[in-house]
């Protein structure tokens, strides 16, 4: 990516909804009004956090066993033409966030993207997502 390229605004986190028993719910807000938790949110993120450190080993095994990008990866609209003209085909396997430039054209993307797993966000226009609705598992 050259210094002139933009990189695409992404947000620090992906909002998710759960659904919790009334029994939980009554817990988890008698623990915040205990104090051990600012709110429902610092709770539910600390206990995410601490079942991922349980299975980090887990995690650290499976990526390098799938061979998968950690973290987040941008693939700009350069990166496919390049792609392209090497005559490769990617195979797009992150665990985090994986990003498709909004400038790519829909007939970029598929010469040269040949699958996509993401575990995580896929941040891409709607026609891309919708083009390459076969290639994404």
């Amino acid at each position: 990516m050259t210094t002139n390229e933009l990189k695409p605004k992404v947000a620090d986190s992906e909002k998710i909804t759960i659904n919790l028993g009334m029994i939980d719910l009554g817990q988890i807000d008698l623990l915040v009004s205990e104090g051990f938790y600012s709110n429902r949110t610092d709770l539910i993120r600390t206990a995410i956090r601490n079942q991922l450190n349980t299975h980090a080993d887990v995690v650290r095994q499976t990526v390098a066993r799938r061979s998968l990008v950690l973290g987040m990866h941008h693939y700009s609209r350069a990166d496919l033409e390049a792609a392209q003209q090497a005559g490769v085909r990617l195979q797009i396997q992150v665990l985090g966030m994986a990003s498709i430039a909004a400038d790519v054209p829909v007939e970029l993307a598929l010469a040269t993207i040949e699958s996509i797993s993401v575990l995580g966000a896929l941040h891409a226009s709607s026609a891309v997502k919708a083009a390459l609705a076969e290639r994404i598992q």
